[in-house]
């Protein structure tokens, strides 16, 4: 009834055995053969599409695995390693895994050496950016540089969860320790108030305008951005939807920088290796979080003490969430609070409810948007972080239903569909939201396998 999307085996630009019997195993614990269907289409769609690897060529040198997002032929930090990380689990038993994520590691590594505030990146350095003319520090090799706090975080994120899984301390080599390095250097640089830093230069601080009628796209004031005043949170002029910050102390990608820095001094430190980061890593984590709980909450005349989306330090702050990851709906997800942290707690009522300016309700559905495509457009992201966050199985099940009912009959997940017709949506070809999607199968696979047991409807 449901015929595989998934490309012809000699069309897959890589391939796992484990992930393969793991897709079988989960289908055949999923009563609704539609959710089945899409659970196999959407899981390993990273891996059948979006995969450029290069296997080391003597053992001296190192794997090279390049990832676009899709249909953009770019790799994005964030999205490369959300993209590979519901695998990461398994790469212990699986050398070719092993080989994939390693040569990510390093490919994020010269991404970062090459230029710490770009976002996203191609392969080669001779392809030319159609953003090349942005007023801000381009370099062959940057597709875009709109810097995003959490797009380092994720390049943390994935060298100690890799480590975490396999206990492979070689991929901690000189070449990656710079990078983090640099990482570290650059959030602590970033979490000086706007008058203490000097103007940006090509290497040292951050600008960027475009020549755009999309506000979003650009940051006022010469390419700085809004004043901002040290909190002790780190700068973020751009969200996880690539769209400009109002205010420049984006809580949930801070939120995300103080898990994976403690991660990453936990790490190094177990390891012997760079204290000089272990020092950075843990005194900028120290004090972001101070800076997230002294300018990060405010009090909401419906729902109390919640946590804000920005602030700038001079006491304005942003009420919202967006659909995009990191968001406020999703911190217990990024191991920033439980699930049942009463400030968590309030936050999640009011980012899921129409208090929310970016939350939609149609006869599509309902869900979390974003300013990046309009208030009317329901993210499947949005929906995934909500139900991976959710513990309460009626909740978890309707956003099943949600996820199932919205995909246009296409088999896979979309950046964002219209609230009251779900057959608009943008983007064919998103792989970081069809891996995702796998990812809550799988969380609820082993955490709630009872809600698989019997069809959706």
């Amino acid at each position: 009834m449901f015929a595989s999307k998934r490309p012809a085996m000699a069309q897959r630009t890589f391939t796992s055995p484990v992930i393969e019997r793991v897709i079988a195993e989960t289908c055949a614990r999923i009563a609704d053969p539609e959710l089945a269907w899409l659970f196999e289409n959407c899981f390993p769609n990273t891996l059948d599409t979006t995969v450029q690897f290069t296997p080391a060529a003597t053992s001296e040198a190192s794997d090279d695995t390049f990832i676009i997002t899709g249909d953009i032929h770019a790799m994005w930090l964030r999205d490369s390693t959300n993209q590979v990380w519901p695998y990461v689990p398994f790469a212990a038993q699986c050398e070719k895994l092993r080989s994939l994520l390693r040569g990510l590691i390093q490919r994020q590594a010269r991404c970062i050496l090459l230029d710490a505030y770009a976002n996203a990146f191609y392969r080669s350095p001779g392809q030319e950016s159609p953003w090349k003319s942005d007023l801000t520090f381009m370099r062959p090799g940057v597709h875009e540089r709109k810097y995003e706090l959490d797009s380092l975080v994720s390049v943390l994120r994935l060298a100690t969860g890799y480590y975490a899984a396999t206990r492979d301390a070689a991929i901690f080599n000189e070449f990656t320790l710079r990078s983090l390095a640099r990482i570290c250097d650059v959030i602590a640089y970033e979490q000086q108030g706007q008058l203490e830093q000097p103007y940006p230069s090509d290497d040292r601080g951050y600008r960027f305008q475009r020549n755009t009628p999309n506000t979003t796209d650009s940051l006022p004031l010469e390419g700085l951005g809004n004043p901002y005043r040290r909190t002790g949170m780190s700068r973020c002029p751009f969200r996880p939807s690539d769209d400009a910050c109002v205010f420049q102390f984006l809580i949930p990608a801070n939120a995300a920088a103080v898990v994976e820095l403690r991660r990453t001094a936990d790490v190094l430190e177990d390891l012997h290796l760079a204290a000089g980061i272990v020092t950075s890593a843990r005194r900028a984590a120290m004090t972001i979080s101070e800076g997230i709980f002294r300018h990060g909450i405010a009090q909401h005349p419906q729902h109390g003490e919640i946590f804000v989306y920005e602030a700038d330090g001079f006491g304005s702050t942003l009420l919202m969430d967006d659909a995009g990851p990191p968001n406020l709906v999703g911190l217990p997800y990024l191991g920033f609070c439980s699930a049942d942290d009463e400030i968590y707690k309030n936050t999640r009522r009011f980012a899921l409810s129409r208090d929310n300016p970016y939350y939609a309700q149609g006869a599509a559905g309902r869900g979390l948007t974003s300013p990046h495509i309009g208030v009317s457009w329901i993210w499947p992201l949005g929906i995934i972080t909500q139900a991976i966050t959710a513990t309460d199985d009626a909740e978890i099940l309707a956003c099943l239903r949600l996820l199932k009912h919205t995909h246009a009959g296409t088999g896979f997940m979309h950046e964002a569909f219209r609230s009251d017709d779900a057959r608009r949506y943008t983007r064919d070809w998103f792989a970081w939201a069809n891996t995702f999607f796998g990812e809550l199968i799988l969380h609820v696979r082993n955490t709630r396998p009872q809600l698989l047991e019997k069809p959706l409807d």
